[in-house]
Protein backbone atom coordinates (compact mmCIF):
# COMPACT_ATOMS: atom_id res chain seq x y z
CA UNK A 1 0.00 0.00 0.00
CA UNK A 2 1.31 3.36 -0.96
CA UNK A 3 2.57 5.49 1.89
CA UNK A 4 2.70 9.08 0.82
CA UNK A 5 2.86 9.89 4.53
CA UNK A 6 6.66 9.66 4.59
CA UNK A 7 6.77 12.45 2.00
CA UNK A 8 9.80 11.04 0.21
CA UNK A 9 12.41 13.56 1.36
CA UNK A 10 14.66 13.45 -1.67
CA UNK A 11 16.66 16.44 -0.48
CA UNK A 12 17.63 15.02 2.88
CA UNK A 13 18.36 11.52 1.65
CA UNK A 14 19.65 11.82 -1.90
CA UNK A 15 21.34 15.17 -2.14
CA UNK A 16 22.74 15.71 1.32
CA UNK A 17 23.87 12.25 2.36
CA UNK A 18 24.84 12.17 6.02
CA UNK A 19 25.18 15.93 6.49
CA UNK A 20 21.63 16.41 7.69
CA UNK A 21 22.44 18.13 10.93
CA UNK A 22 25.52 20.08 9.95
CA UNK A 23 25.73 23.72 10.94
CA UNK A 24 24.49 26.27 8.42
CA UNK A 25 25.29 29.94 7.95
CA UNK A 26 21.94 30.57 6.23
CA UNK A 27 19.38 32.74 8.07
CA UNK A 28 17.12 30.95 10.52
CA UNK A 29 13.44 30.95 9.57
CA UNK A 30 10.84 32.00 12.08
CA UNK A 31 8.13 29.54 13.03
CA UNK A 32 5.52 31.07 10.73
CA UNK A 33 7.98 31.32 7.84
CA UNK A 34 8.96 27.69 8.34
CA UNK A 35 5.31 26.61 8.50
CA UNK A 36 4.51 28.39 5.24
CA UNK A 37 7.56 26.92 3.52
CA UNK A 38 6.77 23.38 4.62
CA UNK A 39 3.14 23.51 3.47
CA UNK A 40 4.16 24.95 0.10
CA UNK A 41 6.97 22.43 -0.39
CA UNK A 42 4.89 19.37 0.46
CA UNK A 43 1.80 20.35 -1.52
CA UNK A 44 3.74 21.57 -4.56
CA UNK A 45 6.53 19.00 -4.79
CA UNK A 46 5.53 15.82 -2.97
CA UNK A 47 1.78 15.27 -3.07
CA UNK A 48 -0.23 13.74 -5.86
CA UNK A 49 -2.73 16.05 -7.66
CA UNK A 50 -5.84 16.69 -5.58
CA UNK A 51 -4.14 15.90 -2.26
CA UNK A 52 -2.95 18.52 0.19
CA UNK A 53 -1.61 18.70 3.73
CA UNK A 54 -1.72 21.32 6.44
CA UNK A 55 0.49 21.96 9.45
CA UNK A 56 -1.22 21.51 12.82
CA UNK A 57 1.74 22.52 14.93
CA UNK A 58 5.37 23.52 14.57
CA UNK A 59 7.77 23.73 17.53
CA UNK A 60 11.51 23.81 18.15
CA UNK A 61 12.98 20.52 19.36
CA UNK A 62 16.62 19.39 19.58
CA UNK A 63 17.83 22.14 17.30
CA UNK A 64 15.25 21.38 14.61
CA UNK A 65 11.70 22.37 13.80
CA UNK A 66 9.35 19.53 14.69
CA UNK A 67 6.25 19.64 12.50
CA UNK A 68 2.91 17.89 13.00
CA UNK A 69 1.53 17.41 9.47
CA UNK A 70 -2.17 16.78 8.89
CA UNK A 71 -2.69 14.47 5.92
CA UNK A 72 -5.80 14.69 3.74
CA UNK A 73 -6.76 11.25 5.14
CA UNK A 74 -6.97 12.77 8.62
CA UNK A 75 -3.78 11.08 9.82
CA UNK A 76 -1.14 13.11 11.65
CA UNK A 77 2.53 12.64 10.81
CA UNK A 78 5.54 14.02 12.66
CA UNK A 79 8.25 15.42 10.38
CA UNK A 80 11.33 17.60 10.87
CA UNK A 81 13.05 20.51 9.14
CA UNK A 82 16.33 22.30 9.74
CA UNK A 83 15.89 25.86 10.92
CA UNK A 84 17.30 27.31 7.72
CA UNK A 85 14.59 25.55 5.71
CA UNK A 86 17.12 23.66 3.58
CA UNK A 87 16.49 20.08 4.71
CA UNK A 88 13.19 18.33 5.39
CA UNK A 89 12.90 14.73 6.62
CA UNK A 90 10.26 12.52 8.20
CA UNK A 91 11.62 11.09 11.40
CA UNK A 92 14.41 10.61 13.87
CA UNK A 93 15.21 6.99 14.58
CA UNK A 94 15.09 5.79 18.19
CA UNK A 95 18.48 4.07 18.55
CA UNK A 96 17.51 1.77 21.42
CA UNK A 97 14.25 0.71 19.76
CA UNK A 98 15.95 0.04 16.42
CA UNK A 99 18.74 -1.99 18.03
CA UNK A 100 16.23 -4.07 19.97
CA UNK A 101 14.25 -4.80 16.82
CA UNK A 102 17.43 -5.77 14.95
CA UNK A 103 18.43 -8.21 17.70
CA UNK A 104 14.95 -9.73 17.77
CA UNK A 105 14.84 -10.25 14.00
CA UNK A 106 18.38 -11.61 13.90
CA UNK A 107 17.40 -14.25 16.46
CA UNK A 108 14.31 -15.34 14.53
CA UNK A 109 14.75 -18.58 12.53
CA UNK A 110 14.84 -18.27 8.76
CA UNK A 111 11.71 -20.40 8.49
CA UNK A 112 9.61 -17.58 9.93
CA UNK A 113 8.97 -15.88 6.61
CA UNK A 114 6.09 -13.44 6.85
CA UNK A 115 4.82 -13.49 3.29
CA UNK A 116 2.58 -16.23 1.91
CA UNK A 117 4.65 -16.91 -1.20
CA UNK A 118 3.79 -19.46 -3.92
CA UNK A 119 6.24 -22.36 -3.94
CA UNK A 120 8.55 -23.50 -6.75
CA UNK A 121 11.58 -25.75 -7.06
CA UNK A 122 13.61 -22.69 -8.08
CA UNK A 123 12.30 -19.29 -6.98
CA UNK A 124 11.71 -16.72 -9.72
CA UNK A 125 11.93 -13.10 -8.60
CA UNK A 126 11.02 -9.98 -10.57
CA UNK A 127 11.71 -6.59 -9.01
CA UNK A 128 9.95 -3.59 -10.58
CA UNK A 129 11.47 -0.18 -9.93
CA UNK A 130 12.09 3.28 -11.29
CA UNK A 131 15.85 3.65 -11.41
CA UNK A 132 15.89 6.99 -9.59
CA UNK A 133 13.01 6.44 -7.17
CA UNK A 134 14.51 6.59 -3.65
CA UNK A 135 12.37 3.67 -2.53
CA UNK A 136 13.31 1.71 -5.64
CA UNK A 137 16.99 2.24 -4.91
CA UNK A 138 16.32 1.28 -1.29
CA UNK A 139 14.95 -2.17 -2.11
CA UNK A 140 17.58 -2.81 -4.79
CA UNK A 141 20.28 -2.11 -2.19
CA UNK A 142 18.49 -4.51 0.12
CA UNK A 143 18.16 -7.30 -2.42
CA UNK A 144 21.72 -7.24 -3.81
CA UNK A 145 23.19 -9.25 -0.88
CA UNK A 146 20.29 -11.70 -1.29
CA UNK A 147 21.15 -12.22 -4.96
CA UNK A 148 24.79 -12.84 -4.03
CA UNK A 149 23.73 -15.27 -1.30
CA UNK A 150 21.34 -17.36 -3.39
CA UNK A 151 23.37 -17.22 -6.60
CA UNK A 152 22.37 -19.80 -9.17
CA UNK A 153 19.60 -21.10 -6.91
CA UNK A 154 17.53 -18.06 -7.92
CA UNK A 155 16.16 -16.70 -11.20
CA UNK A 156 16.13 -12.90 -10.94
CA UNK A 157 15.11 -10.09 -13.29
CA UNK A 158 15.13 -6.39 -12.62
CA UNK A 159 12.21 -4.79 -14.44
CA UNK A 160 10.78 -1.30 -14.67
CA UNK A 161 7.51 0.52 -14.08
CA UNK A 162 5.73 1.54 -17.26
CA UNK A 163 6.21 5.24 -16.58
CA UNK A 164 9.01 7.38 -15.16
CA UNK A 165 8.84 10.12 -12.53
CA UNK A 166 12.42 11.37 -12.58
CA UNK A 167 13.01 12.78 -16.04
CA UNK A 168 14.92 11.72 -19.13
CA UNK A 169 17.87 10.49 -17.07
CA UNK A 170 15.65 7.79 -15.65
CA UNK A 171 14.55 6.59 -19.08
CA UNK A 172 18.16 6.48 -20.27
CA UNK A 173 19.37 4.66 -17.18
CA UNK A 174 16.62 2.05 -17.40
CA UNK A 175 17.46 1.36 -21.03
CA UNK A 176 21.07 0.81 -19.98
CA UNK A 177 20.15 -1.52 -17.12
CA UNK A 178 17.74 -3.47 -19.32
CA UNK A 179 20.43 -3.98 -21.94
CA UNK A 180 23.14 -4.88 -19.44
CA UNK A 181 20.84 -7.59 -18.14
CA UNK A 182 20.14 -8.75 -21.71
CA UNK A 183 23.75 -8.71 -22.94
CA UNK A 184 25.98 -9.24 -19.90
CA UNK A 185 23.82 -10.43 -16.98
CA UNK A 186 26.89 -11.62 -15.07
CA UNK A 187 27.93 -7.96 -14.71
CA UNK A 188 24.55 -6.61 -13.58
CA UNK A 189 25.14 -6.85 -9.82
CA UNK A 190 28.53 -5.14 -10.02
CA UNK A 191 27.01 -2.39 -12.14
CA UNK A 192 24.10 -1.88 -9.73
CA UNK A 193 26.43 -1.66 -6.73
CA UNK A 194 28.41 1.02 -8.56
CA UNK A 195 25.35 2.92 -9.82
CA UNK A 196 23.64 2.95 -6.43
CA UNK A 197 26.69 4.45 -4.78
CA UNK A 198 26.53 7.86 -6.46
CA UNK A 199 24.26 7.84 -9.55
CA UNK A 200 27.21 7.86 -11.95
CA UNK A 201 26.04 5.38 -14.55
CA UNK A 202 28.43 6.40 -17.31
CA UNK A 203 31.44 5.99 -15.04
CA UNK A 204 30.11 2.64 -13.86
CA UNK A 205 29.87 1.32 -17.42
CA UNK A 206 33.62 1.80 -17.72
CA UNK A 207 34.40 0.60 -14.21
CA UNK A 208 32.49 -2.66 -14.64
CA UNK A 209 33.74 -3.19 -18.19
CA UNK A 210 30.43 -3.13 -20.04
CA UNK A 211 30.76 -3.71 -23.79
CA UNK A 212 29.54 -0.32 -25.01
CA UNK A 213 29.21 -1.38 -28.64
CA UNK A 214 26.76 -4.11 -27.73
CA UNK A 215 25.10 -1.88 -25.14
CA UNK A 216 24.51 1.00 -27.56
CA UNK A 217 23.13 -1.33 -30.21
CA UNK A 218 20.71 -2.87 -27.71
CA UNK A 219 19.65 0.54 -26.37
CA UNK A 220 18.96 1.85 -29.87
CA UNK A 221 16.94 -1.24 -30.78
CA UNK A 222 14.96 -1.23 -27.54
CA UNK A 223 14.35 2.51 -27.71
CA UNK A 224 12.98 2.14 -31.24
CA UNK A 225 10.90 -0.95 -30.43
CA UNK A 226 9.16 0.59 -27.41
CA UNK A 227 9.27 4.21 -28.63
CA UNK A 228 10.85 5.41 -25.40
CA UNK A 229 12.35 8.64 -26.76
CA UNK A 230 9.44 9.21 -29.14
CA UNK A 231 6.93 9.04 -26.30
CA UNK A 232 9.12 11.24 -24.12
CA UNK A 233 9.15 13.93 -26.80
CA UNK A 234 5.34 13.75 -27.19
CA UNK A 235 4.00 15.11 -23.92
CA UNK A 236 0.44 14.40 -24.99
CA UNK A 237 1.21 10.73 -24.26
CA UNK A 238 2.50 11.29 -20.72
CA UNK A 239 0.64 9.63 -17.86
CA UNK A 240 -1.56 12.19 -16.10
CA UNK A 241 0.13 14.74 -18.35
CA UNK A 242 3.21 14.56 -16.09
CA UNK A 243 5.11 11.29 -16.49
CA UNK A 244 6.61 9.83 -19.70
CA UNK A 245 5.89 6.22 -20.59
CA UNK A 246 8.45 3.43 -20.36
CA UNK A 247 6.78 0.41 -21.93
CA UNK A 248 9.58 -2.16 -22.03
CA UNK A 249 7.86 -4.20 -19.29
CA UNK A 250 4.35 -2.80 -19.79
CA UNK A 251 2.67 -6.19 -20.27
CA UNK A 252 4.06 -7.51 -16.99
CA UNK A 253 3.16 -4.28 -15.19
CA UNK A 254 -0.44 -4.83 -16.24
CA UNK A 255 -0.34 -8.55 -15.46
CA UNK A 256 0.81 -8.05 -11.87
CA UNK A 257 -0.84 -4.71 -11.14
CA UNK A 258 2.40 -2.78 -10.75
CA UNK A 259 1.48 0.85 -10.13
CA UNK A 260 4.60 2.25 -8.50
CA UNK A 261 8.22 1.66 -7.49
CA UNK A 262 9.04 -0.78 -6.01
CA UNK A 263 6.97 -3.86 -6.83
CA UNK A 264 8.11 -7.38 -5.93
CA UNK A 265 6.86 -10.48 -7.75
CA UNK A 266 7.83 -13.99 -6.60
CA UNK A 267 6.84 -17.08 -8.55
CA UNK A 268 4.23 -15.13 -10.49
CA UNK A 269 2.54 -13.35 -7.59
CA UNK A 270 2.98 -9.81 -6.26
CA UNK A 271 4.38 -10.00 -2.72
CA UNK A 272 4.95 -7.48 0.05
CA UNK A 273 8.22 -7.52 1.98
CA UNK A 274 10.30 -5.29 4.19
CA UNK A 275 13.33 -3.91 2.35
CA UNK A 276 16.21 -5.02 4.55
CA UNK A 277 18.32 -7.90 3.26
CA UNK A 278 17.33 -10.33 6.03
CA UNK A 279 13.60 -9.84 5.41
CA UNK A 280 13.97 -10.11 1.65
CA UNK A 281 15.96 -13.34 2.03
CA UNK A 282 13.28 -14.83 4.29
CA UNK A 283 10.49 -13.78 1.95
CA UNK A 284 12.17 -15.16 -1.16
CA UNK A 285 13.25 -18.37 0.56
CA UNK A 286 9.64 -18.97 1.52
CA UNK A 287 9.09 -19.43 -2.23
CA UNK A 288 11.03 -22.72 -2.47
CA UNK A 289 9.61 -26.20 -2.15
CA UNK A 290 12.96 -27.13 -0.59
CA UNK A 291 14.92 -24.00 0.39
CA UNK A 292 18.66 -24.15 -0.40
CA UNK A 293 21.14 -24.16 2.48
CA UNK A 294 22.06 -20.57 1.68
CA UNK A 295 18.64 -19.51 2.99
CA UNK A 296 20.11 -19.92 6.49
CA UNK A 297 22.64 -17.15 5.82
CA UNK A 298 22.47 -14.25 8.29
CA UNK A 299 22.08 -10.92 6.48
CA UNK A 300 21.56 -7.37 7.72
CA UNK A 301 18.24 -6.48 9.35
CA UNK A 302 18.86 -2.75 8.94
CA UNK A 303 16.76 -1.19 6.14
CA UNK A 304 19.00 0.51 3.57
CA UNK A 305 18.68 4.25 3.22
CA UNK A 306 16.46 5.46 0.38
CA UNK A 307 18.27 7.22 -2.44
CA UNK A 308 21.89 6.86 -3.44
CA UNK A 309 24.80 5.86 -1.22
CA UNK A 310 25.33 2.88 1.08
CA UNK A 311 26.11 4.75 4.31
CA UNK A 312 23.45 4.97 6.96
CA UNK A 313 20.11 3.23 7.23
CA UNK A 314 16.51 4.16 6.54
CA UNK A 315 13.14 3.36 8.03
CA UNK A 316 11.13 0.20 7.49
CA UNK A 317 8.50 1.71 5.20
CA UNK A 318 6.07 0.73 2.48
CA UNK A 319 6.40 4.10 0.76
CA UNK A 320 6.89 4.06 -2.99
CA UNK A 321 7.06 6.30 -6.04
CA UNK A 322 3.85 6.32 -8.04
CA UNK A 323 0.12 6.16 -7.85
Amino acid sequence: MKKIILLVLFIAISASGCALLSASSDPVLGLEEAKTKIVSFINTSLMQPGQEVSVKEIVEENGLYKVTVNMSSGQEIISYMTKDGKLFFPQVMDVAETEAKAQEEAAAPASQATADVPKADKAQVELYVMSHCPYGTQIVKGILPVLETLGDDLDFDIKFCDYAMHGKKELDEQLNQYCIQENEPQKLLAYLYCFLEADKGEECLDKVGINKTKLNACVAKTDSQYKVTELFNDKSTWKSGRFPQFNVDQADNQKYGITGSPGLVINGEKISSARDSASLLKTICNGYNNPPESCATVLSVAPPSPGFGFSGTGSDTEADCGS
